[in-house]
């Protein structure tokens, strides 16, 4: 059997052994070092590997922002600034119709700029907005829709822990990724409130109305956010003003949020035990599939397939549209049974090649900025997808008496939401690129 054949029949073992709930980094691990010794014959080149790539990879300087950001959440949700976000956009918006679903949303955008967890975000914005939805009369499914939804903004607005692992993988400009990702975010925030008002209208019963607050009442709401909206414009202005590395911002990032967070009495001893320990543990589990995906990414070097597929693809004469249409549709497809981070690991290496050898007009750089963020929304569309979209059932097990298949049914208005939004933004990559142009 061929290295190629034995690459291309590795990827249903590791799907096999991800329904086996064997954890993803594991299951990476063993297929890529079995795949190595078949390919050569020996256990030697993996052996050789696996004495370096651990340190080389968890001492490396880009991937020290992770834990800094992952940090940085913690601290963040101690501080009770997800609770000051969602009231102020409540007061704002709630008293519209679907205005309390439109504030969750807009909370849980304003809460992944400090955040950048999608998980983290909806689980944390769960827990402050569902007891409101609910006291003003909001269905099962509309709310935990429009929750699960609103907490795929984590990833997307930065800063983001997935963009940060593509920049490394593809070798791009991390600052130059989350300035492109701006606009797509907004887009995201603003669908999904469309969405919810058009919701709202065809199906009046499944939202309440609030009082509306009064003048008062909401300044002093949007006062309560403003070291939110501090951290956030040093963090990502001090990286775009050159102040310093998106590494050191997310430093200084988790700085200043611990430091709100202990001002505003949710930091004592105890609450700092817990952020560090939270944060070890989601950072041990992102490191360990990083390891495992350097293993089998080594296994499909070896096996010479993302060479073989590049080639493949331009023998076929195919539209660079087409093939990027059947990249993001097979995206979607892995969405409903992996988690993100375990997609762009296992899959970067052999889609890049073949998107960067194709032309869409584009130079290099800015089909890889372009691409890094469809990549980014498609895989924010699989944590919403059934069967397997994990903010669905986070959001769902916050939920008491809501099925999951009203969570389901919630979900697919804002999934439509977002094919609508990938189209856009495939037709017209100006739209991605337009910041990244004027700021460099």
């Amino acid at each position: 059997m061929s290295g190629i054949e034995l690459a291309l029949l590795s990827f249903p073992v590791l799907m096999a052994l991800i329904f086996l709930r064997i954890p993803i980094g594991l299951a990476m691990l063993l297929v890529g070092f079995a795949g190595v010794w078949l390919v050569t014959g020996s256990e030697r080149p993996i052996l050789a590997q696996l004495k370096t790539t651990p340190f080389d990879t968890f001492s490396s300087y880009s991937l020290s922002i992770v834990p800094l950001f992952l940090l940085m959440g913690q601290f963040a949700t101690k501080g009770g600034m997800s609770r000051a976000l969602f009231r102020a956009a409540e007061t704002w918006l709630g008293h519209r119709k679907g205005g309390v679903a439109m504030a969750a949303v807009g909370a849980c955008g304003a809460f992944g700029a400090i955040c950048g967890s999608s998980l983290a975000t909806a689980a944390t914005m769960g827990q402050v907005a569902l007891p409101e939805l609910r006291r003003f009369g909001y269905s099962g499914a509309l709310s935990t829709g429009c929750l699960a939804a609103g907490g795929t903004l984590g990833i997307l607005i930065p800063p983001s822990v997935i963009l940060v692992i593509y920049a490394i993988l593809t070798e791009q400009n991390i600052a130059k990724l989350f300035v492109a990702a701006f606009i797509p975010g907004f887009l995201a925030a603003f669908g999904y409130m469309l969405t919810i008002a058009i919701y709202v209208r065809l199906k009046p019963d499944a939202a309440g109305q609030r009082p509306k607050s009064e003048g008062g009442e909401r300044w002093r709401a949007l006062m309560e956010v403003w070291p939110v909206l501090a951290i956030f414009l040093i963090v990502i202005g001090g990286i775009y003003a050159g102040w310093f590395t998106p590494t050191e911002g997310a430093a200084v990032g988790a700085a200043g949020t611990g430091l709100v967070a202990w001002i505003n009495g949710g930091l004592d001893r105890q609450g700092l035990k817990e952020a560090l320990l939270k944060t070890a543990i989601s950072t041990g589990m992102i490191f360990f599939i990083i390891l495992g995906a350097a293993v089998f990414n080594s296994f499909l070097a070896f096996s010479q397939l993302p060479q073989a597929a590049a080639g493949f693809v331009g023998e076929l004469g195919w539209s660079p549209w087409l093939v990027l249409t059947v990249i993001l549709m097979t995206y979607l497809i892995f969405g409903c049974i992996m988690d993100s981070l375990s997609m762009i690991l296992l899959t970067i290496p052999i889609f890049f090649p073949m998107v960067m050898a194709l032309d869409f007009g584009l130079t290099p750089e800015q089909t890889a900025l372009w691409f890094g963020i469809l990549v980014l929304i498609v895989v924010e569309v699989g944590l919403i997808t059934p069967p397997v979209g994990m903010n669905l059932f986070v959001i769902n097990s916050m939920a008491d008496g809501v099925s999951i298949g009203q969570t389901y049914r919630g979900a697919a208005p804002f999934i439509l939401s977002d094919f609508v939004r990938v189209a856009i933004l495939v037709a017209f990559p100006g739209i991605t690129l337009a910041l990244v142009e004027l700021l460099f």
